[in-house]
């Protein structure tokens, strides 16, 4: 493995307790950064944790405003500031025509990768203007710029992502604050696990390389923006 120089960086990652957030999270250990994972679930907080001891972990519900404002406060202070921010935090949802689509659930997966993403975002840039410095990588999907049939909230919720992200590089672009997306295709993850046979398997066959990706590939790309 290349080592990136993140020697004395501070990094959050969200929903890094498991999948491409966890792959971050122990690439930038590796790099040299003090790294910090939120997320909702305690159980795969302690897991993560016990897997590489040097993370700092956090229990942050990423839709709830309040939450996610405490939260970068609190890592900021424990961290000595924040200079990068991974949105890896996100739900698949449901397989399902527009038609028939369940409402709740469509609620659910928006405010979870758009929302949530978008809430990290503001809270985190507060923290990097007081430096003048940051670097933000947000996770997008293929299924944002194709949309995947079936797939509408998740495919929706990934293009704003997308758009989100441009939105904000071009907001801070006078300073030296970078806001960078990565759009992925099908990656191995636990993630890609959860949904149904016929999804993955059309997944799989729209693949050229014939496989899934790998979370340490995309970790790669992620860690080097």
């Amino acid at each position: 493995m290349n080592r990136i120089d993140l020697e004395g960086r501070k990094a959050v990652i969200t929903g890094g307790s498991g999948g491409i957030g966890l792959a971050v999270a122990q690439r930038m250990l590796a790099s040299g950064a003090t790294v910090a994972v939120w997320d909702l679930d305690p159980d795969s907080l302690a897991a993560a944790r016990a897997r590489l001891p040097d993370l700092h972990t956090h229990r942050v519900d990423v839709t709830d405003a309040d939450a996610v404002d405490a939260a970068a406060e609190r890592a900021a202070a424990a961290l000595g500031g924040i200079d990068i921010l991974v949105n890896a935090a996100g739900m698949g949802g449901f397989r399902s025509p527009v038609s028939t689509y369940p409402v709740d659930i469509w609620r659910k997966v928006i405010e979870v990768n758009l929302t949530g993403t978008f809430l990290c975002c503001r809270a985190v840039v507060r923290q990097m203007e007081k430096t003048g410095y940051g670097r933000i990588v947000n996770i997008s999907s293929i299924a944002g710029k194709e949309g995947n049939p079936y797939g509408s909230a998740y495919s929706a919720s990934k293009a704003a992502v997308i758009s989100l992200t441009k939105s904000l590089a071009k907001e801070l672009l006078e300073t030296e604050i970078r806001v960078n997306c990565v759009t992925p295709a099908a990656v191995e993850t636990e993630l890609f696990h959860k949904m149904s046979p016929e999804s993955q398997a059309g997944s799989r066959a729209r693949i050229p390389l014939g496989r899934l990706g790998r979370v340490e590939e995309v970790a790669a790309m992620i860690v080097w923006m």
